[in-house]
């Protein structure tokens, strides 16, 4: 037993520990959120699925959708920190463990593996486990956010940089200072150069994505009919200059372009299709690093309230159009469009008009920003309702056993 109280520690919008009760609690929430599928299958008949990412952020909205509306049974692959003694395990690590006892709970035959989901010995692992338990793989989702890729092939590591391509970007950003009171700033960022644009795409675009599902396909392993997507973002066009059109957007590119490569492929293979799915805003450890997009998605919460559409009922849309409940339906560039609520005309012209008005002075009128900081706290398992912070909790939980 390592039960001890947990107080959140944190440098900006990085938290040193988690919180185990705080992150069972998020995924014990969005699991109840989530309406059970007119087409759920139980059993055997059950659509085995692989999702690549699934303890974080929209990967883990993919996992416990699927559980909870599809009925999938399959895998799920993330990479992990184990509790020590000094210090918690990481917040995937407990979401991890809660997904997997619900579940459990549920009757789903779901593994989860944690290691390098860039290498080929995961691969390999995943496609036994495939093929000693399931037999075949009907969907896969691929949901990954790493700063750096070491190649299996070369053995040489990339690292990916968030830069704007072509010229200097000037951006303004939210930060909160140590007393957490809020901070409008305004960032330069200086250009990349061609390797760093190319040692993003190296991480971020679609090489990763290609290899899983050739390796699958080499071991005869995907369905008829098999579905695969890749979770992306557009964004919107004030935090273009250092998104979409920087290094990060270079590899959303490659990605779409790795997606109608390999939508050709599988419709000759196994009349199966792959796409890139563009979710909308929302706060996770991997888009509170970018600068702007933590004032935006304030601004943005400030504009819609409680009409910004959550992951979890993003993803079950995009379960329902993979699983055949709806219709697939995709843009001119293979990618299904699950941002619409966000990218409309009439909110980005509400959201941009606070842009340019935000200042430090302003910005608690424009933005929601205790909704912001909840949601970055509870990406931790911190500020979740329900919970007794001042009671000592079990730190260490063991990971899931297959």
């Amino acid at each position: 037993m390592s039960e001890r109280t947990i107080t959140p520690r944190n440098r900006g919008f990085l938290f040193l520990d988690a919180h185990p009760a705080g992150c069972t609690r998020l995924v014990n929430d969005m699991w109840r959120s989530v309406a059970a599928g007119p087409a759920e299958a139980l059993g055997e008949d059950a659509p085995v699925a692989l999702v690549i990412g699934s303890s974080a952020g929209y990967g883990l909205a993919a996992a416990v959708t699927g559980l909870a509306r599809v009925g999938i049974r399959g895998i799920g692959v993330s990479f992990e920190k184990a509790p020590t003694e000094r210090r918690t395990g990481t917040a995937g690590w407990y979401r991890t463990a809660a997904t997997a006892e619900l579940a459990r709970e549920a009757g789903r035959e779901m593994l989860f593996l944690n290691g390098d989901a860039f290498s080929d010995g995961m691969k390999e692992q995943v496609a036994d486990l495939i093929e000693q338990r399931f037999g075949r793989l009907d969907h896969l989702i691929y949901s990954v956010a790493a700063p750096r890729r070491t190649d299996p092939e070369t053995g040489v590591t990339y690292a990916s940089a968030l830069k704007p391509i072509g010229g200097t970007a000037r951006t303004r950003t939210l930060v909160f200072d140590e007393d957490g009171k809020p901070d409008v700033r305004e960032v330069t960022t200086d250009p990349a150069d061609e390797d760093e644009i190319a040692q993003t795409i190296a991480v971020m675009g679609g090489t990763d994505w290609e290899r899983w599902v050739s390796h699958l396909a080499g071991r005869r392993l995907l369905a008829d009919g098999f579905t695969t997507a890749a979770l992306t973002y557009i964004g919107s066009p004030l935090t273009a200059d250092i998104y979409r059109q920087g290094t990060i957007g270079a590899a959303k590119t490659h990605l779409e372009q790795t997606a109608r490569a390999l939508d050709a492929r599988l419709g000759e293979l196994c009349g199966g299709r792959a796409v890139t799915s563009v979710n909308g805003a929302a706060v996770t450890q991997s888009s509170t690093a970018i600068p702007g997009i933590a004032l935006y998605t304030g601004l943005l919460r400030g504009v819609l309230g409680g009409r910004m559409v959550s992951p979890a009922d993003q993803l079950s849309q995009l379960w329902d159009q993979l699983t055949g409940v709806r219709p697939l339906v995709t843009d001119d560039e293979g990618r299904v469009r699950l941002d619409t609520w966000e990218l409309t005309a009439e909110v980005q012209a509400a959201v941009a008009d606070r842009w340019r008005t935000a200042t430090t002075d302003t910005i608690t009128d424009l933005a929601d920003l205790d909704w912001f900081r909840d949601s970055v706290r509870q990406l931790y398992g911190f500020s979740v309702p329900g919970i007794d912070y001042s009671a000592p909790v079990e730190t260490d939980v063991p990971w899931p056993a297959g």
